[in-house]
């Protein structure tokens, strides 16, 4: 039996388009979790900071056995009725582990792995060939599953399938260098994503409480994230995005992790504070010129992230055609 070696995800820098396409292919950038494969005797599925979630995602499990075995890079997305991948509609899987439960959920909230690269094959590694190559051999593999596939690639110069993405109110692209090697852990221009809306990962500090008709429940999540100097510095509030499910879950959560001392250097009215050990992810407009986000919108807990790992997105430079 081969021993399959761990990878860390790469990762992806926020940019704008390529100017030579003819260097590039794009992909969709898809809405989910991501998770390496395992493919052995049995599937094994590691999330980016580095948690066996094999368990929440039974359906997958027919990917195996392999021979001969491999490891594949990918994301776990639900669709939408109008074909878009939701992370919100995944929300209740990713919290979920008790297997009745799973298995419930499996039947209404249907998963698919989005695989697009291929890292290990037998007992070769295979991440520093050049991702047209690694693309080559993924697609060799027939990977076409009842919840499991390789998403095709996209045709047309970059400007052209950005356009149908928004058009199809697609988050928006990963454009990755023909020749990129794959470099586990690390964030790197060789992937660059172009997204159509502006997106944040932040880790909950605390929250204040809800007035009318959220009187008793949360009224708003107070969000921070870490500066380069690993100081957790406040980013502001936000009170819109959350279905009653979501505020009473956050609340369960929450109330075991109050503490009495703020988590962050600033004064909030009504703060009820707590450690800083979730991470959730909002959608906005723009940062403000004070580091706070403006017009936060909810989109739900992310379980497979750490809180030291959140720091501010990388904008991308202004484009110099605009």
């Amino acid at each position: 039996m081969t021993r399959l070696p761990r990878y860390a995800a790469m990762l992806a820098i926020a940019g704008h388009l390529p100017s030579d396409d003819q260097r590039w292919a794009y992909e969709v950038k898809f809405d989910g979790i991501r998770a390496i494969g395992h493919v052995d005797r049995d599937l094994r599925l590691i999330s980016r900071n580095g948690n066996d979630i094999t368990a929440a995602w039974p359906e997958l499990a027919d990917l195996a056995p392999a021979t001969p075995p491999f490891v594949i890079d990918g994301e776990i997305v639900t669709f939408t009725t109008d074909g878009r991948s939701s992370f919100e509609a995944l929300q209740p899987r990713m919290h979920q582990r008790n297997p009745a439960a799973i298995r419930s959920l499996a039947k209404s909230v249907k998963a698919t792995y989005l695989i697009f690269d291929l890292l290990h094959i037998g007992t070769r590694s295979l991440i520093d060939l050049p991702y047209e190559q690694r693309r080559q051999l993924l697609e060799q593999l027939g990977l076409q599953g009842p919840h499991w596939r390789v998403p095709p690639r996209l045709h047309g110069s970059g400007a052209e399938v950005l356009a149908e993405s928004r058009r199809l109110g697609l988050e928006g692209l990963v454009c990755k260098r023909l020749d990129s090697p794959y470099l586990p852990g690390r964030r790197s221009p060789l992937w660059t994503k172009v997204k159509n809306v502006n997106d944040q990962e932040v880790v909950i500090i605390g929250w204040r409480p809800g007035i009318g008709r959220r009187a008793g429940r949360i009224g708003s999540l107070l969000m921070g994230i870490y500066d380069n100097a690993g100081k957790l510095t406040y980013i502001g509030n936000v009170g819109t995005g959350f279905t009653q499910a979501m505020l009473d879950e956050l609340k369960a959560r929450l109330q075991p992790l109050q503490r009495k001392t703020p988590t962050v250097d600033t004064d909030v009215p009504d703060a009820i504070w707590v450690e800083p050990q979730l991470v959730g992810e909002v959608s906005f407009t723009e940062w403000t010129g004070d580091n706070r986000l403006r017009h936060p919108s909810w989109r739900g807990l992310r379980l497979d992230k750490e809180p030291r790992q959140v720091k501010r997105e990388p904008q991308p430079r202004a484009d110099p055609k605009e």
